[in-house]
């Protein structure tokens, strides 16, 4: 039987009044090798929730994987946490903070894609962003990038979800339902070669950030997870698709069981390199998240196969507001707090819209802009397009922030291709 599900106020309160559940420390290492030079990385330790307190402190860890360019990688990089944290409502306290963080992560690559396309620059980056507080981990993710965990019980979990038009049947329908055309490359002859790409612009991936030549149905909305680990720790594992076309997480995770961090991150890229050799950038962040009162991640037990299935997440949580939910695994390894990867704003940023009452005001959920209702798009404001739209039910959006929605949908024209 399944254990209650337990709210997540619930769960941290308890790790509060818990004094064995002290805040854990965080050991971390880097390597890459490159082949075009297109992968970027970011580690910032010591964010803080609230300025001036440490002990709101938080840390950032992202993979920036760029294509046709370095551009939006570089972009990305230096503006995508700052858009994230500026769709968190200040003052909050840590469990509602946890609980817009995911919210907030859509609205902060939606807008980092809409600030760099008016850039005008057609290169793209996929990025696989983590947010560790405490013991509970948030990645979110778009393109083909990955992160994985490995949890002291000896269960390899993706936190994240690969958007390779190849591999995922739902986006590949979901491009060509808003206008896009999924295929592989034609050579001389008819033969089609290669992977399965997006036309125009031939992109394998149906999410990233940038890629303004391509068409807006590639979406910058990111998938989400949310999980909270036990207090025996556990490693993440956070890699360019240099690692993972030629390692399978299991692999990753094996080959560097027992070792440190900054070792442990060398020796996954010299495994990627020796399966495949170097055929692209290959960029691996491993992160460990240790007990405070160990010095290093004790070393994984062997498990037999039969309990490893057993510590597998649960099905996936559906709804925003019941997704402060967590599901226990079968001896208390992972708890699933949220997860949701549709393509949907709507869907994404939920219903309420926060208003200044005073002025009479409301705040784009996109790019937190204030503006009068009458210059964007607010709740139940009736079929906008035509008698067959469906009236849109999220939060006001500005105009321009309406716009991008509309063409991720594929209710309007893409940005026409730039010509340099």
């Amino acid at each position: 039987m399944r254990p209650p599900l337990v709210p997540l106020g619930t769960l941290i309160g308890r790790e509060l009044r818990n004094e064995k559940l002290e805040k854990p420390f965080l050991k971390y290492g880097q390597a890459a090798l490159a082949k075009k030079g297109e992968d970027y990385f970011l580690i910032k330790p010591d964010c803080l929730r609230v300025p001036g307190n440490p002990s709101t402190s938080f840390s950032v860890f992202a993979i920036f994987d760029g294509h046709n360019g370095i551009s939006a990688a570089i972009f990305a990089k230096e503006n995508l946490l700052d858009n994230v944290l500026s769709a968190i409502p200040q003052e909050s306290s840590r469990e509602e903070w946890l609980q817009a963080l995911p919210r907030a992560l859509v609205a902060g690559f939606v807008k980092t894609d809409i600030e760099f396309q008016q850039k005008g620059e057609t290169s793209g980056t996929t990025v696989t962003f983590v947010v560790i507080d405490d013991w509970t981990i948030t990645v979110a993710s778009v393109g083909d990038s990955r992160c994985i965990l490995d949890t002291q019980g000896g269960v390899v979990s993706l936190l994240t979800v690969d958007h390779r038009l190849e591999e995922n049947v739902e986006e590949r329908e979901r491009v060509t339902a808003s206008g896009g055309e999924v295929g592989r490359l034609n050579v001389y002859g008819g033969n089609e070669v290669g992977p399965l790409r997006c036309w125009p612009g031939g992109l394998c991936l149906s999410r990233s950030i940038g890629d303004t030549d391509v068409g807006e149905f590639i979406v910058p909305i990111p998938h989400v997870k949310q999980v909270k680990i036990s207090n025996a720790g556990g490693r993440l594992i956070i890699a360019s698709d240099g690692i993972w076309d030629a390692l399978s997480s299991d692999m990753a995770a094996k080959s560097c069981r027992g070792l440190p961090a900054e070792l442990a991150a060398k020796l996954v890229v010299k495994e990627a390199l020796r399966s495949r050799g170097l055929k692209d950038d290959t960029t691996c962040l491993v992160v460990d998240i240790i007990p405070c009162d160990q010095p290093v991640l004790p070393p994984t037990p062997r498990k037999k196969q039969n309990m490893l299935r057993s510590l597998l997440f649960g099905k996936k949580s559906q709804n925003f507001m019941n997704k402060s939910t967590n599901k226990l695994s079968a001896v208390g390894v992972v708890e699933e707090l949220f997860e949701e990867g549709s393509a949907m704003l709507a869907e994404r940023l939920g219903k309420d819209f926060p208003s200044n009452t005073n002025s009479g005001l409301f705040r784009c959920a996109v790019c937190q802009v204030d503006q009068a209702p009458a210059d964007g798009l607010s709740v139940n404001s009736g079929p906008f397009f035509s008698p067959a739209s469906k009236p849109w039910e999220g939060p006001f959006l500005c105009a321009n922030c309406r716009k991008k929605k509309d063409a991720m949908e594929g209710k309007r024209a893409g940005i026409p291709t730039v010509i340099s």
